[in-house]
């Protein structure tokens, strides 16, 4: 359950559905297999084993995009579409045109489409109406678009518009790599990337590595921007932040400690305590993030 990349939306004022709202609304667009010459499929399926569309706590609402695909790979319609060419060369005693290779390519595809093998994967969703907030497990811009169109379309409406800071996120973490200082409740971790703002984009990446050392310093004098940081907060998560203000690699660092202390549950009550515990630290999370990339603002 615990989200491991954010793609982070902020909702307007006072932009709220109930649980029961959303689950009746998503029920209805349920994932549906690809069938026939379909090539993808998209539509949302249960967050849990109760069979829920939307499981919801306090204004938080859980839910669950699915995405089937028919795996269609290049190189077996290129050999049968191949094998069919030689065989139509043979037979005519000349070689094709492209206009018709390329017709004999799209058909042995269309041919072979209803045999492929299917894929399905599932992209999380939480709402913190409390907060605000719409955030996508995900850090592919794609997936996290497919999520927010799909939610669009199945509930009439869905006015959200990206997390943004002032100034720029890469503005901000090199000032705080340059300070060897996080504000607030975050604090450096290990791991950045730095990059120069040119055509050339030369980077480097630290990994496991202290960021206070002089060889850091060195590179931002001389003009690299950080691209990426890890901080932690509150000694509770860790992650690393990009410039696009995504987060990845989530991580609760005393999650050992909560599994001790929940371990013998029935699944369904273990779900309500992950859910729980999880939704109330990443609303926190939220709240001190957004005040520390618009601190400058203030």
């Amino acid at each position: 359950m615990w989200f491991k990349n954010f793609t982070i939306y902020r909702l307007p004022p006072g932009w709220t559905r109930t649980p029961g709202e959303i689950e009746a609304t998503l029920s209805a667009f349920p994932l549906q297999p690809c069938t026939g010459l379909n090539l993808h499929s998209r539509g949302f399926v249960p967050v849990n084993d109760a069979g829920q569309f939307a499981y919801g706590q306090d204004r938080q609402v859980l839910i669950a995009m699915g995405h089937e695909e028919k795996l269609l790979p290049a190189s077996v319609v290129n050999q049968a579409a191949g094998e069919r060419i030689q065989k139509l060369e043979n037979d005519k005693g000349f070689k094709l045109g492209r206009k018709a290779r390329r017709e004999i390519k799209e058909q042995v595809a269309l041919e072979l489409t209803p045999r492929a093998f299917s894929r399905r994967r599932e992209t999380r969703g939480w709402f913190d109406f409390a907060g605000g907030w719409l955030v996508v497990d995900t850090s592919a811009p794609t997936r996290a678009d497919d999520f927010t169109q799909t939610l669009r379309n199945a509930l009439g409406e869905l006015p959200v518009t990206p997390l943004q800071s002032e100034p720029s996120m890469d503005a901000l973490m090199t000032a705080w790599l340059a300070a060897r200082e996080a504000p607030g409740a975050f604090d450096l971790d290990d791991e950045c990337e730095l990059t120069v703002p040119d055509e050339n984009k030369a980077t480097v990446r630290y990994l496991r590595h202290a960021l206070d050392g002089k060889d850091i310093a060195g590179h931002l004098s001389n003009g690299k921007v950080v691209k990426r940081l890890a901080l932690t907060w509150k000694d509770r998560l860790s992650f690393v932040i990009d410039d696009k203000l995504q987060l990845r690699r989530l991580k609760f660092l005393d999650m050992e400690r909560v599994r001790d202390e929940s371990d013998g549950l029935p699944p369904e009550q273990q779900f309500e305590i992950d859910f729980a515990l999880m939704s109330g630290e990443y609303a926190a999370l939220l709240k001190d993030l957004a005040a520390a990339v618009n601190a400058a603002r203030d």
